[in-house]
Parts: C-alpha cells; sequence; structure tokens
C-alpha cells in the first residue's frame, strides 16, 4: 500500500506542475483570482474535489 501511495502521490506531483511549467502567466493569474475566493467557495472546491476523486477511486477498484 506504500508504494501505491507514493505512486499516487508523485504523479499528482507531476500533473500539479504542468500547468506553472507550461504556461506560468496563466497559472499566475489563476492563483490570483483564487485567492479572492470567499471561503465558501474555497470549501465547494475542496469538497468537488474530494467527491471527484473518491469516485475515481471507486471506479478504478
Amino acid at each position: 500500500m506504500g508504494t501505491t501511495f507514493f505512486l499516487a502521490f508523485g504523479l499528482m506531483l507531476v500533473i500539479e506542475g504542468m500547468l506553472p511549467f507550461l504556461a506560468p502567466k496563466v497559472w499566475r493569474e489563476t492563483f490570483r483570482r483564487v485567492t479572492e475566493f470567499k471561503d465558501g467557495q474555497l470549501r465547494f472546491m475542496g469538497l468537488t474535489s474530494m467527491v471527484f476523486g473518491l469516485i475515481l477511486l471507486w471506479i478504478s477498484q
């Protein structure tokens, strides 16, 4: 299980690093906009991300 966790974590880092590497100006503007979101909007984004991730995990098993 530890190996799977590290593989998943490594894949997440690769995916997360693609936008700043390929389009740093777009990433910076997007990040600036996200910092202006209200707490409720950020929580909704986090909840949506977690639910989508859980669905992907459930489907992949």
